[in-house]
C-alpha cells in the first residue's frame, strides 16, 4: 500500500433513496466543473438556444480539440462575439497532442482553450439573448448569474451553502453531494423539450464534446447507455442513469486519480453493468495501472465503505 485517497460519496435508487452514504455527503462542497450541466439548464431557461452539440460544449470541461475551438467561435459568432469577450483565463489545451501542436505552431495559451471557454461563451450569448450587459457577466449580482443560482438551487433542491470563484473565474455554488446527486437525477429524469433534459441529452448524445475524444467521461458515457457523467476539479464526479439512480464523490484531497475507479465500483453498486455496452468496458476503464520502469507494477483499487 503506498497511497490513500479518502472521499465521500453518495448513490441513490430508481427512486431517490439513498443506498450509499459514505463521509461527509451533507456537508456542502465546491462541486466545480460538475455543476456545469446545472449552469447550463440555467442558461437554456434564459433563453441560449443553441442545442446540440454546442450545448454540449456549453457544459462541457473541454480537452482543446480543434472541434472544440472552433465551436467555440461558432457560439461567439452567432451572439455578434468575439474571442476578445471572454473573461476566463488564458490557456493551453488539456490534450497532450494539441498542446504540443498549439506549441509547435509557435502559439501559446489563450482563452479559446481553455476548458471553460465553451461555458464562458454560453454565458455571454445568454446575454445577448436576454438583452444583458456582457462586461461583467461574471459577477454574482449579474442577472445571468442569479437566474443560474436559482436553477442549482431548485435543481438540488437545496439553497447555496456559499459563493466562491471557480478557477475559470466564474461564480462557484457550494452544495452537498447529496443535493448533487439529486440534481444530476432531475436532469435526466426530466421531460423531454425541458431545458434540464436538452441539456441531458446534448451531453449524452455528444460525449466528446462535454470533455474531449481520450477522456473517461467520454469512455463512461460510451460505456453504458443513457449515462449522464460529469467531473470537476478537486477530485468531484457526478452522475445519473435514465431511471433515476444517480451518484456523487468528492476526494478530500483534491485528486482526480482514483476518481475512475470509484466512479466505475458505484455504476456496479447501481446495477449498471446491466447496460454496460461492451464487455469488459467497465473494467478497462476502472483499471488504473501504477507503473515502474515503464510496465504495471501496482493498480489503484477502489473500496466503498458503508455500501
Amino acid at each position: 500500500m503506498e497511497s490513500r485517497h479518502r472521499g465521500s460519496a453518495v448513490a441513490l435508487d430508481p427512486d431517490g433513496r439513498p443506498i450509499l452514504r459514505a463521509g461527509e455527503v451533507d456537508a456542502p462542497v465546491f462541486p466545480r466543473s460538475s455543476c456545469k450541466p446545472l449552469q447550463a439548464a440555467g442558461m437554456v431557461r434564459a433563453g441560449f438556444d443553441l442545442g446540440g452539440k454546442l450545448l454540449a460544449l456549453a457544459a462541457a470541461s473541454h480537452s482543446g480539440e480543434r472541434f472544440h475551438v472552433e465551436g467555440v467561435r461558432e457560439i461567439l459568432r452567432r451572439a455578434g462575439l468575439t474571442p476578445d469577450d471572454l473573461q476566463c483565463p488564458p490557456a493551453l489545451p488539456l490534450d497532450e497532442a494539441e498542446q504540443a501542436r498549439v506549441l509547435r505552431a509557435g502559439a501559446g495559451a489563450d482563452r479559446l482553450h481553455m476548458n471553460c471557454s465553451g461555458k464562458h461563451a454560453a454565458m455571454l450569448a445568454t446575454c445577448v439573448i436576454a438583452g444583458w450587459p456582457t462586461q461583467r457577466y461574471l459577477d454574482p449580482a449579474h442577472p445571468l448569474q442569479t437566474g443560474i443560482r436559482q436553477t442549482v438551487e431548485e435543481l438540488a433542491a437545496e439553497k447555496v451553502a456559499a459563493v466562491g470563484v471557480d478557477g475559470c473565474g466564474a461564480p462557484l455554488f457550494a452544495l452537498s453531494l447529496s443535493a448533487l446527486a439529486k440534481a444530476f437525477r432531475t436532469l435526466t429524469l426530466s421531460p423531454a423539450g425541458t431545458p434540464e433534459r436538452a441539456v441531458a441529452d446534448a451531453m449524452r448524445a455528444y460525449p466528446e464534446w462535454t470533455s474531449g475524444t481520450a477522456r473517461t467521461e467520454r469512455a463512461l458515457m460510451d460505456a453504458v447507455p443513457g449515462l449522464l457523467v460529469k467531473n470537476g476539479a478537486e477530485g468531484v464526479m457526478a452522475f445519473a442513469l435514465p431511471d433515476g439512480r444517480a451518484a456523487a464523490v468528492k476526494f478530500e484531497d483534491g485528486s482526480g486519480r482514483a476518481t475512475p475507479g470509484v466512479a466505475v465500483a458505484l455504476l456496479r453498486l447501481l446495477g449498471a453493468d446491466t447496460l454496460a455496452g461492451g464487455r469488459g468496458a467497465l473494467d478497462e476503464i476502472a483499471h488504473i495501472p501504477v507503473n515502474g520502469g515503464g510496465r504495471p507494477v501496482g493498480e489503484i483499487r477502489a473500496t466503498l465503505q458503508g455500501a
